[in-house]
């Protein structure tokens, strides 16, 4: 499978991407596990979580091909080499960073980089991005998702990334999002596994019912 094959199965298996900004290692894969039981199969650990490159490996190395590992908030080029050396296959980004992108294409690695403007989505994709988040979607709306797909490639899964709720999912799916990025929503520093995993029971229930 290629990368962007890789991303569309994960996505095709549960359209959510959680955020575990803030996550340490020594509670990295109890919270991930909670999010796997959930049904949720990809997870980004942020780059400014402490010791990410630590957690990434040990979720990369506990789920293996079941789960989607990799780094969020990768803001240089030269990170994209440390995240697959540790295990991540997927690299996000909170920008349209065209250096980053092309590194972690080049790298066989899923890129799925942050955009707010059809400009930003292009230069994103002409550097190789395979999926794209639309972020802050709280700063957009449903509306503008569904004016920037009338341009957007078919083939290029844009997820809402930003201020999303189990609550107001369904809009956004209806405006043609291919799924969502869940952050602080989902998961906060210090939480529980067990108070992780009813949030994202809740999310993964309210996508399959949207």
């Amino acid at each position: 499978m290629n990368a962007k094959e890789l991303l569309r199965h994960y996505l095709g298996q549960c359209p959510l991407i959680a955020i575990t900004r803030g996550v340490r290692p020594d509670e990295a894969e109890a919270i991930g596990d909670a999010i796997r039981e959930a049904g949720i199969r990809i997870i980004e650990v942020p780059l400014n979580s402490p010791e990410p490159l630590k957690s990434i490996e040990l979720l990369a190395r506990r789920f293996g091909d079941e789960v989607l590992v990799g780094a969020g908030t990768v803001l240089r080029a030269e990170q994209v080499d440390e995240v697959k050396n540790a295990g991540g296959r997927i690299i996000v980004s909170p920008d349209t960073n065209v250096d980053v992108i092309a590194v972690s294409a080049a790298a066989g690695l899923v890129s799925s980089p942050g955009y707010f403007t059809p400009t930003e989505a292009f230069a994103a994709i002409s550097a190789g991005a395979h999926g794209l988040k639309l972020f802050p979607a709280e700063g957009a709306s449903p509306k503008v998702l569904q004016a920037q797909l009338a341009v957007i490639p078919k083939d290029i899964p844009v997820l809402a990334v930003g201020g999303i709720s189990p609550d107001n999912m369904q809009p956004w799916l209806e405006a043609g999002a291919a799924g969502f990025g869940l952050g602080s929503g989902l998961y906060k520093p210090g939480q529980s596994a067990a108070e992780t995993l009813e949030k994202a029971r809740a999310y993964v229930a309210s996508v399959r019912r949207a």
